[in-house]
């Protein structure tokens, strides 16, 4: 008897999580701008306290401004690569002979050792970026009006973020009626507590880490002489929103400008070379000294939840699957039905690395230790 309602609590907690992953498939439009107005929410929260707190403004002033300088920040950057990526396009068609004629001998060798030709497979005019934009630009459009509503997003995200925080006490007050019977509202205040520190965490740090990341990625391009080298450094930064792969896609760029305007393959390869080396302290390093045990998520906790938000939600998803993970934890860990998750969520201390040799190894120098003081 205990077993079938075992099987059946089993049955009914797999149908939820399946109904919950179906309804933010189906309600991706709604969920995501909501999900990054919380989040950027957290991130603009101080800004608005000082303005209420320190300089006594009211709360809709203060959250006004807060957001209209988050907004022009965001809109300045985003501009500044628009006039960059311009000219970079501009340039495009001599970068794309320049890569031509130093790949040409490669190409033939391959031509000689596969047979397949290269007017087989495409032709040199349709590798033009101008002449694909202009072939393309109506798939283009529709693409951009059809798949994940960019420009209502950005309208929506900011006035879901106003209502946030001109309502934040009254959603508490929500939370800690809807919890009541199932949670004591201290329990309920420090998780809404851990829940902030978390995020607060999360984006305070990888705003230190994208300006560390950007700045080193400049030197190494300035080191090599690559045009815009700081546009590429902190463009490839500015990729770390989408973790793991973000640097190795802003590489590419630079790598390839590098093999247009330098005499030598090697300049491509110490562009990926550096931008690696610098994702490699900024993974084990960086990222682990500025951020800390605040957001505890395991490299294998975090990249299965980058693949699954990827294909829940696309490339917004990868940006917003470790920030919600990480609230995920902070969940589970308070609750006693889901902390194994929680547990399978967070890092694996040293313990769950060592082999039984070393153990061993361990034991009988403990062992020695003890005869050696007898």
């Amino acid at each position: 008897m205990n077993l079938n309602n075992t099987d059946n609590h089993f049955a009914l907690d797999l149908l939820g999580s399946v109904l919950i992953v179906f309804i933010a498939y189906m309600l991706q439009d709604f969920l995501i701008p909501l999900f990054f107005a919380i989040i950027l929410s957290v991130l603009i929260y101080p800004i608005v306290q000082y303005f209420e707190s320190t300089l006594c403004f009211n709360r809709i002033l203060s959250i006004t401004i807060a957001i209209t300088i988050f907004v022009s920040l965001a809109f300045t950057v985003f501009i500044l690569i628009g006039f960059q990526f311009e000219e970079i396009v501009d340039k495009s068609d001599t970068y794309y002979k320049e890569i031509e004629q130093k790949i040409s001998p490669l190409v033939t060798q391959t031509e000689k050792t596969t047979g397949i030709h290269r007017a087989d497979v495409i032709e040199d005019k349709q590798l033009e970026i101008k002449e694909i934009a202009k072939q393309n630009s109506t798939g283009i459009m529709n693409f951009i009006a059809t798949s994940g509503s960019i420009l209502g997003d950005f309208i929506l995200t900011p006035l879901y973020m106003f209502l946030f925080l001109l309502y934040r006490n009254f959603l508490v007050s929500f939370l800690y009626k809807t919890t009541e019977k199932v949670c004591h509202r201290t329990k309920m205040r420090n998780i809404l507590s851990e829940l902030y520190k978390v995020q607060r965490s999360y984006l305070l740090g990888l705003l230190i880490v994208m300006t560390i990341v950007g700045i080193l990625n400049s030197l190494g391009l300035l080191l090599l002489g690559i045009e815009h080298a700081f546009f590429f450094g902190f463009l490839a930064s500015l990729l770390l929103l989408i973790p793991y792969i973000g640097i190795v896609i802003g590489s590419l760029l630079p790598a390839l400008i590098a093999l247009a305007t330098k005499d030598s393959y090697w300049y491509s390869i110490g562009v990926i070379g550096i931008f690696g080396f610098i994702q490699f302290l900024e993974g084990n390093f960086i990222t682990p000294k500025i951020t800390g045990s605040k957001v505890s998520l395991n490299v294998f906790a975090s990249i299965l939840s980058l693949i699954l938000f990827s294909m829940l939600w696309g490339i917004p998803g990868m940006i917003l699957a470790l920030p919600v993970t990480a609230s995920l934890k902070v969940i589970f860990d308070n609750s006693e039905k889901l902390k194994p998750i929680g547990f399978l969520l967070g890092e694996a201390k040293e313990k769950y690395f060592s082999n039984k040799a070393k153990n061993r190894l361990k034991i009988w120098k403990r062992i020695r230790l003890q005869n050696s003081k007898i």
